[in-house]
């Protein structure tokens, strides 16, 4: 009986240490990017240290939570602009850590049309600016000779909220097209000269899917996922690059600032996939703010240490470019730059 009590007494105590231990689990939350959600879902779903919630609600949405510190981080492909610094307490207030590098890819639904089109930079922000209307314009032509395209008219999809991705596209589209550059510019929510708009990549893709003659864009590893066809962009020298893991890889391989604050759209490398990006993670400098425990500030910056670190096994599996060295050195900085009552946390 006495072993039987020892054994109950130990089976109760292990199971309050249990119950300890996951009572003392930090939650966190995290908001933005739907370019990064398929690697943040991976990551976050075998992070053992804390229970994370990220919400994949679009980058200018992720931007507008961390200002209000309604999350404990945010995440954007696109860096903050000078309102949004300010909006945050200023530049330098809010850190940019690098989590990955990835594609936006050009996808689109052609009837009996299902190999890669050739599309140049130039005649993509044309189709946008709503100047060349038809599948069978001989802009489109000229690049496609192989390719029967019909007399069809093009159903221009973007997206309808504030979007890293939307910027990262019109990045691109304003280095390659004068027009593009003066009428539009790049911006996360730009006034889009033509098309209809859908919520998040879950909406570019439906309304893409749905509509015959439709073009849109998406992150790769979404394309993938949901088997869409994707056209080769033509980069700066001149070659039709096919939107592939190496070729990302090559276009991300940059010098980073200390900042870490780079654009790499229209790539020098003559192999490197023109239309990519980093994506970054964004959380406050100090992370003493409206009541915070010392705990969930340390969970947090753990938190992104792993993605920049184990993390970065999931990347390419999933179509990310993982960060170079020289990405990694500089995130680790940012980081370990992230203060509780002005100490260092790492």
């Amino acid at each position: 009986m006495n072993i039987i009590k020892s054994f109950k007494v130990a089976a109760v105590a292990v199971a309050s240490l249990v119950t300890l231990s996951a009572s003392a689990q930090e939650e966190l939350t995290g908001a933005g990017s739907t370019f990064i959600n398929p690697l943040f879902s991976k990551i976050f779903a075998d992070y053992k240290a804390a229970k994370v919630n990220y919400q994949s609600v679009g980058s200018g949405a992720g931007i507008l939570q961390l200002t209000n510190k309604t999350v404990d981080f945010g995440d954007s492909d696109a860096p903050l602009n000078a309102a949004q610094m300010a909006a945050t307490g200023g530049e330098g207030a809010v850190l940019h850590i690098p989590m990955a590098s990835g594609a936006v890819v050009v996808t689109y639904n052609i009837p009996g049309v299902s190999g890669a089109l050739n599309l140049t930079g130039k005649d993509l922000a044309d189709i946008y600016l709503g100047k060349v209307t038809k599948w069978n314009a001989a802009e489109i032509k000229a690049t496609n000779k192989n390719i029967n395209l019909p007399d069809l008219p093009i159903v221009v999809i973007h997206r309808s909220d504030g979007s890293g991705t939307s910027f990262i596209f019109t990045d691109y589209l304003t280095k390659v097209n004068p027009e593009w550059a003066t009428k539009v510019k790049a911006a996360s929510a730009p006034n889009w000269p033509a098309g209809l708009g859908g919520k998040g990549s879950e909406g570019v893709a439906g309304l893409v899917k749905q509509t015959p003659g439709a073009i849109g864009y998406v992150e790769l590893a979404y394309a993938k996922q949901n088997h869409m066809p994707y056209a080769n962009i033509q980069n700066k020298s001149g070659k039709f690059i096919e939107p592939t893991l190496a070729a990302t890889t090559l276009a991300s391989n940059v010098t980073i600032p200390a900042s870490t604050i780079v654009s790499i759209t229209n790539t020098d490398n003559p192999n490197g996939y023109p239309i990519a990006s980093f994506t970054w993670a964004l959380i406050y400098k100090e992370q003493n703010y409206g009541g915070r425990s010392k705990a969930k500030a340390q969970a947090v910056v753990k938190l992104l240490w792993f993605n920049i670190h184990e993390g970065q096994k999931e990347c390419t599996p999933l179509n990310y470019a993982p960060l170079s060295k020289s990405a990694l050195k500089a995130a680790e900085a940012v980081l370990k730059s992230a203060t509780y009552g002005g100490k260092a946390i790492l």
